[in-house]
């Protein structure tokens, strides 16, 4: 219940179309600002109200339990209309609260350290904002975990535990604060070439679902919403498209959309595709660090540059660390995994040791093919056998 609290506050400084649509309220007859105060009133209505009386309608769920010992039971829950109006608040709070994130202050986070290294000072009231910049990309990205985790299993009753969501924070938190670390040290000394960067980023995720989705041959979703046209449903899965670019321009987005999907949402697990990105983003990360070591300027004549690069490195690595310790002990549906990280890595391992093999004995049976050749193709005349050696008797030497 403290995320219906927090949403009172959201809908104060926050005001969105999530918000909007997660209310009852009739929007035409009043101004924004008091659609705003009414929808907080609302909600706290709702949550004040909930559980002291009892509903007349409830809708029943059905949800499965994480499986134990190989069997999984399916519990029924009620759920009443005050709690129905709660969660949908607190899912239009979540999602609001990812769009917020990645589309505000993670641009805002990037200006504001940016102007703090040209003017190389950091006043009390900017470092506050950039800390609260940060916590909010932090937030944003974990909410956007929890929210892939709970839509790849929807069926199942998900419960995260409290050392989940550390992990969470720590692993987006070194990944977001060095990926904005290394573009603003980046576009400090070269300002032209960052505008291609960031294009070659937005462009390959925006571009990428949609890639997928004509490759794939399937028909354009028609299943969105009913109340949307054609033209309507192309801009809803642009704006989607967009979101999910803005994502994957500072951290890993958890969620991965599928165009031709119901849901929008790819709900199996992919490691090649999270092992691919890090690894891009690591290669990425490292040549734009490299670039501006090569061009940096006089402002940093007082900064010890490849110990702050290797900082930085680490600091990346350290995330990747955080996200593999999420995986393989605190994801609440590790149950469900066909392999675990460390399976698949050693499948990995295996895998690349076993090509090694294979490639050390062609190369050695191809040796032995050269050399058998070679003395095949030998002349004669080194083949001849020796001319007999005549041994002679002692009577021959006396007679000699």
């Amino acid at each position: 219940r403290m995320s219906t609290i927090l949403l009172i506050f959201f809908f104060l400084l926050n005001p969105g179309p999530c918000a909007c649509k997660a209310s009852t309220l009739p929007t035409e007859l009043y101004p924004q600002p008091l659609i705003i105060l009414l929808q907080c009133f609302e909600v706290f209505c709702i949550y004040c109200q909930s559980g002291h009386s009892e509903e007349p309608y409830v809708s029943i769920t059905k949800k499965r339990q994480m499986p134990k010992n190989g069997f999984s039971e399916e519990i029924e829950k009620e759920v009443g209309q005050a709690e129905g109006k709660l969660f949908t608040h607190r899912s239009a709070f979540s999602r609001a609260s990812v769009i917020q994130a990645f589309l505000g202050s993670a641009p805002q986070l990037t200006l504001q350290l940016y102007i703090s290294v040209l003017e190389q000072t950091i006043t009390v009231g900017r470092g506050f904002l950039m800390t609260l910049s940060l916590l909010s990309i932090v937030y944003g990205a974990l909410r956007c975990n929890i929210l892939a985790i709970k839509i790849k299993y929807d069926e199942y009753e998900v419960k995260v535990k409290p050392l989940a969501y550390v992990c969470i924070f720590f692993w987006r938190g070194f990944e977001i604060a060095t990926r904005v670390i290394v573009l603003v040290l980046f576009t400090s000394v070269l300002k032209t070439w960052v505008v291609m960067i960031v294009l070659i980023n937005f462009f390959s995720f925006f571009l990428y679902p949609w890639i997928i989705f004509w490759c794939s041959g399937s028909p354009f979703p028609e299943n969105i919403e009913k109340a949307l046209t054609r033209v309507g449903t192309t801009i809803v899965l642009c704006f989607l498209t967009l979101l999910y670019a803005g994502i994957n321009m500072f951290c890993w987005s958890a969620v991965q959309l599928k165009i031709d999907d119901p849901d929008l949402i790819s709900k199996s697990q992919n490691w090649y595709r999270l092992l691919v990105y890090y690894m891009l983003r690591f290669i990425e990360n490292a040549i734009l660090l490299l670039l501006w070591y090569l061009f940096k300027t006089d402002i940093y004549m007082y900064v010890c540059a490849p110990l702050l690069i290797l900082q930085l490195l680490v600091g990346y690595c350290t995330a990747i660390l955080f996200m593999l310790v999420f995986y393989q002990f605190f994801h609440p549906c590790k149950k469900l995994f066909s392999s675990s990280v460390s399976e698949s890595f050693q499948a990995f391992l295996k895998c690349s040791c076993w090509r090694r093999r294979q490639k050390s004995c062609e190369s050695l049976e191809e040796t032995d093919l050269r050399s058998s050749r070679k003395q095949e193709e030998m002349p004669s005349s080194s083949k001849r056998s020796p001319e007999p050696i005549h041994i002679f008797s002692a009577e021959e030497l006396c007679s000699a």
